[in-house]
């Protein structure tokens, strides 16, 4: 009698553990290029020419600042040639030098300027970025996360980014569990009609260019 109840007891607990087992689903796992979505999706393109036209307007105001920080390096060495002139009386070179060391502020006070544009305008597309960026990913994992839902998928794993030791994080995956494009078509399913992108302009990041405004005997700072 002991021996059937035991008996009895392994198989319901064989049953239970069986019933438990097929209650849970059955993995199924997909992969995605979320790296791929984001510089494929439309958004994306509109956005990185909207950035290249604001870098060329920066450009433009950036070598503004630079002609007449030159403008002012140009006074500046004219009224040292005064002040070393031996045509000029004392009273002339004495107020020439004095205005020289004006000059010599101003072109200082420019080149301050032209650091601070140069770092504000950096700072800016930087978080202009960042935000966008962040939106973005979290729009597409929506759709992405959807798509894997409608396939069954209890997993969705992205494939883009490496791990700590610089490696993929998928190794392997069998292409046909690869939803990258069909999530790349759905996210552009609405995209405009194409229009002319603007000319790519120059870095705003140039250390030459902030080195124009600066006067003899000096070093610019790094911004």
């Amino acid at each position: 009698m002991k021996k059937t109840i035991q008996t009895l007891f392994t198989l319901s607990a064989f049953g239970a553990a069986a019933l438990f087992a097929h209650a849970q689903p059955v993995p199924k796992i997909l992969v995605v290029d979320m790296a791929k979505l984001y510089d494929g999706h439309y958004k994306t393109e509109e956005q990185n020419a909207k950035l290249r036209n604001d870098e060329l307007k920066a450009q433009e105001e950036l070598d503004r600042l630079n002609k007449e920080g030159n403008a002012l390096v140009e006074k500046y060495k004219e009224l040292v040639d005064q002040s070393n002139s031996p045509a000029l009386n004392t009273d002339a070179k004495a107020k020439a030098q004095a205005d020289a060391q004006k000059m010599r502020d101003e072109i200082g006070r420019k080149q301050n300027e032209v650091q601070t544009f140069q770092q504000n305008t950096r700072n800016s597309l930087q978080q202009r970025i960042k935000n966008f960026r962040d939106l973005m990913i979290e729009e597409i994992s929506k759709v992405a996360v959807e798509m894997a839902k409608a396939k069954g998928a209890t997993f969705l794993i992205d494939k883009s980014g490496p791990t700590l030791i610089g490696v993929s994080n998928i190794i392997y995956s069998d292409a046909s569990y690869d939803i990258t494009d069909e999530v790349l078509k759905q996210i552009n399913k609405d995209r405009p009609a194409p229009s002319a992108a603007p000319a790519a302009p120059a870095s705003t990041d140039s250390s030459s260019d902030s080195a124009k405004v600066a006067f003899p005997g000096t070093t610019p700072k790094n911004p």
